[in-house]
């Protein structure tokens, strides 16, 4: 297999981030444990920069070398994506890219991250009633078959998705502590019941990115359910345009309270251009969220 996908995503990463952008997006990553308490799991002798805390000083006192606590995190992390999929992602976002690009550029961009961290990729999605279920694996090769195959079920598709079905199926059948990447738009965050939230967060790192969508009203807006333009007595209507922005509002609004009191932190994306700096400022939020 030519790893396609994978040559996108190393040449978006080069154009659009300088060295230094680069350095903190790895950065961004590597911390994005920093400040949790995670399972201990053995010994190693303090190297300069360690934190004072994780200093084990009654076995270094054994064994009269300097020792720190060694946690589950230096390790290898497992990272899920539960993505959404079916007709509405082969719409567009408000600048007008295509959302499942946006979302495969976005999960790939992380993964390619992950495969450099020597961390274990797995995904989830949901095509017509099938459940597209892939295990954790390393490799270019993996996520680049998770890609491929993305990408192949969500263009045109007329199904529906079931994001709700993807979540149950993690929690059911995927015992493993997970960084967890639930990527989906307003629409598919607000279907999510606060029982899922409450479940994943227990257990695992959760983060959201919401992919945004073009407006029904103002321009050209294509219907995918349709296959068509909407014509222009609905886009160009006054009185629907105020009720579309009030009503995308109130959700987003909602969606925003709803993953506060989890404290899961979340990000918006409408572009290629704009993931490095996007994907950067989720960790960070992440981070700075779980660090206090």
């Amino acid at each position: 297999m030519i790893v396609d996908y994978i040559t996108k995503i190393k040449g978006n990463i080069s154009i659009y981030a300088t060295k230094k952008t680069a350095n903190i997006l790895d950065g961004a990553y590597n911390s994005i444990f920093m400040g949790r308490s995670l399972n201990f799991e053995d010994l190693r002798e303090y190297i300069p920069g360690d934190n004072v805390r994780d200093i084990d000083w009654k076995a270094s006192s054994r064994s009269r070398n300097l020792l720190v606590k060694r946690f589950v995190a230096e390790k290898k992390h497992n990272v899920m994506f539960v993505l959404d999929s079916g007709a509405k992602m082969s719409g567009h976002t408000a600048k007008l890219q295509d959302k499942n690009e946006v979302a495969l550029t976005a999960m790939g961009t992380i993964a390619y991250l992950a495969n450099k961290n020597g961390d274990n990729v797995g995904a989830i999605y949901t095509k017509g009633e099938m459940i597209n279920f892939y295990p954790f694996k390393t490799g270019l090769y993996n996520i680049e078959r998770i890609l491929e195959n993305y990408q192949h079920d969500v263009t045109k598709t007329k199904e529906q998705s079931s994001l709700i079905r993807s979540i149950d199926y993690v929690i059911s059948h995927v015992p493993q502590r997970m960084i967890l990447f639930i990527i989906t738009d307003e629409a598919g965050l607000a279907k999510i019941e606060d029982s899922h939230l409450k479940r994943l967060k227990f257990q695992h790192d959760v983060l959201v990115i919401k992919i945004g969508d073009t407006e029904l009203t103002g321009g050209e807006s294509y219907s995918v359910n349709n296959d068509s333009y909407l014509p222009d007595f609905i886009t160009n209507n006054k009185k629907l345009r105020n009720i579309e922005l009030k009503m995308k509002k109130k959700q987003k609004e909602e969606n925003e309270r709803k993953l506060l009191r989890f404290g899961i932190s979340s990000v918006d994306m409408d572009s290629n251009e704009d993931i490095i700096e996007k994907i950067i400022e989720l960790l960070e939020r992440h981070r700075h969220a779980n660090s206090h």
